[in-house]
């Protein structure tokens, strides 16, 4: 099991605690998640204010920006600064003029719970969006994506200290789990996931992305305007998920657990394993 890191341990906090098992009664101290207001900042105007886990916000910034289609290209983000403040943290960013005059034409103003997805949206144009249908075309078996899950398990290092966060990882075309992002919120994390992605100028339809949460409709919608056409998630989807996975081409596969699983949509990218 792999020690917690310095970074990740930004995101812990150390409280004491009464623990009970049973008739058994001991005080101790105990890890907890971290969960703080997050302001992203776009030109100096607040956009959204997100509840999230106070470490790799860079990629949180620019994977929210991406998969929202405040920006269309990572290009357009010229500068980003986490800025720590008494009551929560500010992420500056300096965007491309046309990308900001666009944002600002939106008037759309979050104030978010944790991952919170679509609340905020002013109008349903804005609050159901509909991506342009994937194209990649990379297919995995059964084999893969359950060793992919438990892969991304065991890099889950906030969660096995607390219990309290989700995670997404990207799984590539043959099989390996090459980024895991964690947050108290799976939109959160997510939205990490894809930022890291397009600072290391992954390509988006070359793989899968693994979650460890149920599959609502905003995770698809954001899987699907990035490009990227393979989700799988520990849990279960929604009827409207459902309903733009098929609309966007995305292959959306749920209750990856126990050497089992249930495809939703787009079956066609599952590798079919002959009977032995």
């Amino acid at each position: 099991m792999n020690a917690i890191t310095d970074h990740e341990r930004n995101a812990l906090i150390r409280v004491p605690v009464e623990k009970w098992d049973a008739d058994q009664h001991m005080l101790c101290e105990d890890d907890v998640a971290e969960e703080v207001p997050v302001a992203l900042e776009y030109n100096g105007i607040s956009h959204a204010v997100m509840l999230a886990s106070p470490y790799d916000l860079e990629d949180f910034a620019l994977g929210f920006s991406l998969s929202e289609g405040i920006l269309k290209d990572r290009s357009e983000m010229y500068e980003c600064e986490v800025v720590p403040g008494c009551e929560g943290i500010q992420v500056q960013m300096q965007i491309a003029s046309a990308r900001f005059v666009a944002l600002k034409d939106k008037r759309r103003n979050l104030t978010g719970r944790t991952g919170c997805g679509l609340c905020g949206a002013e109008t349903l144009q804005q609050a159901i969006r509909h991506p342009q249908a994937t194209t990649g075309n990379a297919m995995f078996s059964a084999a893969q994506i359950h060793a992919g899950m438990q892969a991304m398990f065991k890099q889950q290092h906030l969660q096995r200290h607390t219990g309290a966060t989700h995670a997404a990882a990207w799984m590539k075309l043959d099989g390996r789990v090459e980024l895991v992002r964690e947050d108290v919120g799976r939109h959160n994390a997510l939205d990490k996931l894809i930022g890291v992605m397009a600072r290391e100028n992954c390509d988006f339809s070359a793989g899968a992305a693994l979650i460890t949460s149920r599959a609502s409709y905003e995770m698809v919608q954001k899987a699907a305007t990035m490009g990227i056409g393979f989700l799988a998630a520990i849990s279960a989807p929604t009827s409207l998920a459902i309903q733009l996975a098929e609309e966007t081409n995305v292959t959306l596969v749920g209750f990856v657990r126990n050497h089992s699983h249930v495809v939703y949509a787009q079956s066609h990218r599952l590798i079919r394993e002959k009977s032995k």
